[in-house]
């Protein structure tokens, strides 16, 4: 059985940093492509990040290029989405996400997902 576990939403004021933290087991992070989304009350669920199975490739949403990194720790069977210079925008429950096969930035081609984390961001 596949499970994601985020952790590491919170609070924050903006301008400030945090580190999202996605725990998989049932499921080798080292073997697939995987990606954070986010999605905001009364909005649709939207692509943040994404990193390639063996993290030689990433890719970012325009709205959080530059201020967010994706990376993976295979041996920790973790993938983390480093958020730095937040926004009030930012505020959002953010889900990790595992692809069934290969690499996608779209939603419908993520097969596993986690069940999220809170983050506000307040101005």
């Amino acid at each position: 059985q596949v499970q994601l576990v985020e952790s590491g939403g919170g609070l924050v004021q903006a301008g400030g940093s945090l580190r999202l933290s996605c725990a998989a087991s049932g499921l080798a992070v080292s073997s697939h492509g995987m990606g954070w989304f986010r999605q905001a009350p009364g909005k649709q669920r939207e692509f943040v990040a994404a990193i390639t199975w063996t993290g030689g490739s990433t890719s970012y949403a325009d709205s959080v290029k530059g201020r967010f990194t994706i990376s993976r720790d295979n041996a920790k069977n973790t993938v983390y989405l480093q958020m730095n210079s937040l926004k009030p925008e930012d505020t959002a429950v953010y889900y990790c996400a595992a692809v069934r096969t290969g690499f996608s930035i779209t939603l419908r081609d993520y097969g596993y997902w986690g069940q999220g984390t809170q983050v506000t961001v307040s101005s």
